[in-house]
């Protein structure tokens, strides 16, 4: 089977179209025929090593897991002896966390894997997995969003801002996306109530106040944010050392919340929630590009600019359209 392989840190060039052995499934795994994945800002790290923070999980010297992929959708093509929840022919999505690039995969039957919502194609429902993992917790769990809260989601027009917005709508909170110029209609498009054009106007420095800040590009800071914040407020970030490393002003908190560290459980039924509002077209993913497995250097290469719109997909099979 043809699979992308990354033996050493670099830029896009160090990935290589290859053949390698079809997986085989254990008696409590299924075997995943792979139709879409997707690229995401960690698996440019993942790929080049950097931030050094990053080689603590994929390897000190060179990538520990040479096929990157961290979330999929395709349709199950044999099952263990012991599996129950699943059976061939089921269409499926999830998040494997390292492996997707490759034709095909197996996982455990009680991994972070969920039926395929069934109003969207293999590639939106690949980039329904990564972003929206992370955007949820944040913002449900750890930033108790609530009803009329004011919210403001700096990075709105990423894989992790787009669902932001959506899922803060969902919420029923009244929401300011912060993007780029180019951006702008598209957010609001998504369901945010105002926007702001960062290349023109600092969000910080405007006179509005906020429930939530919730920074998902790591773009800011506590002490930018503070004045920013309501009574009780709280400002969410996606890297650790913004939040970790400054302490919390009187009732306003600042928390990094380890989205991807929670367990398979956990994150399985948030998959079936997400699949539930996706088939009440209460939220949808937003895909800027799609390339073929074969450009998947490309693909990186746009990734890396640093400027992709929502999510970008990796056709692998021809059934993208299912």
């Amino acid at each position: 089977m043809k699979a992308i392989v990354c033996t050493k840190y670099g830029p896009p060039e160090v990935l290589q179209l290859k053949e390698v052995e079809k997986p085989v499934p254990r008696d409590n795994e299924v075997l995943i025929k792979i139709h879409a994945t997707t690229v995401t800002a960690f698996e440019r790290s993942a790929r080049m090593g950097k931030p050094f923070l990053v080689r603590f999980s994929t390897g000190l010297l060179k990538p520990k897991n040479p096929t990157l992929g961290v979330e999929l959708a395709g349709e199950i093509e044999s099952v263990g002896k012991d599996v129950k929840r699943f059976k061939i022919g089921d269409q499926v999505f999830g998040y494997c966390g390292f492996g997707a690039l490759t034709e095909y995969i197996c996982m455990p039957e009680d991994g972070q894997l969920a039926i395929k919502p069934n109003n969207i194609n293999y590639g939106e429902a690949a980039a329904a997995c990564d972003g929206v993992l992370t955007a949820l917790p944040f913002l449900r769990d750890k930033g108790k969003i609530q009803s009329g809260q004011k919210v403001l989601i700096n990075g709105a027009s990423g894989s992790i801002g787009t669902f932001a917005v959506q899922l803060a709508k969902y919420y029923d909170a009244d929401v300011t996306g912060v993007c780029s110029t180019t951006n702008l209609e598209l957010v609001k498009s998504i369901g945010a109530d105002s926007v702001i054009d960062y290349t023109i106007e600092d969000f910080t420095k405007r006179g509005d106040t906020y429930d939530i800040i919730f920074d998902t590009v790591a773009k800011s800071s506590f002490s930018r944010c503070k004045g920013l914040l309501k009574q009780n407020g709280i400002y969410l970030t996606t890297f650790p050392t913004i939040a970790g490393l400054l302490p919390n002003i009187g009732n306003k908190k600042a928390i990094f919340h380890a989205a991807g560290m929670r367990s398979p459980s956990e994150r399985t039924k948030d998959l079936k929630f997400i699949k539930g509002l996706i088939e009440e077209e209460k939220l949808k993913p937003v895909i800027d590009r799609t390339y073929t497995l074969e450009q998947i250097v490309e693909a990186h290469k746009y990734v890396d600019k640093g400027h992709k719109k929502g999510n970008v997909v990796i056709t692998v099979t021809n059934k993208n359209k299912t």
